[in-house]
C-alpha cells in the first residue's frame, strides 16, 4: 500500500533553515508529481511547491527564492529545502503524490519563532 513519510520539521528561529524529507513507498514514484503543501491554523491548505517526474517545478509566490524542492528518484524521496524562514511559514507541512490518484503523508510541524 502507498505510504508517504515526512520528516525534518521542528522549531527554528526566523531566518533559519530546515530541510523536509518525504520517503515514498508502495507507488511508482517516478511517475508521480510530488508536492509539498502546508496548512496553518484557521487557514486552508495551500500548495507550497511541486516537482514533476521530469524535474519541472512550481512554487507559491511567497516562497520563491527561499524554498527549493527536489527529488531523488533512486531513493523514492522528495525534499523541501527552506531557507530564510519567516514566522508566517509556520504550518503543518504535508507531502503529496499525484498521478492516477492522490496520496498524502501525515504531516510534519514547522514552527518559526524566536
Amino acid at each position: 500500500q502507498a505510504q508517504l513519510m515526512e520528516s525534518g520539521g521542528g522549531l527554528v528561529q526566523p531566518g533559519g533553515s530546515l530541510r523536509l524529507s518525504c520517503a515514498a513507498s508502495g507507488i511508482a514514484f517516478n511517475a508521480y508529481v510530488m508536492g509539498w503543501y502546508r496548512q496553518a491554523p484557521g487557514k486552508q491548505r495551500e500548495l507550497v511547491a511541486r516537482i514533476t517526474s521530469g524535474g519541472n517545478t512550481d512554487y507559491l509566490d511567497s516562497v520563491k527564492g527561499r524554498f527549493t524542492i527536489s527529488r531523488d528518484n533512486a531513493e523514492n524521496t522528495v525534499y523541501l529545502r527552506m531557507n530564510s524562514l519567516k514566522p508566517e511559514d509556520t504550518a503543518v507541512y504535508y507531502c503529496n503524490a499525484q498521478f492516477a490518484r492522490s496520496y498524502w503523508g501525515q504531516g510534519t510541524q514547522v514552527t518559526v519563532s524566536s
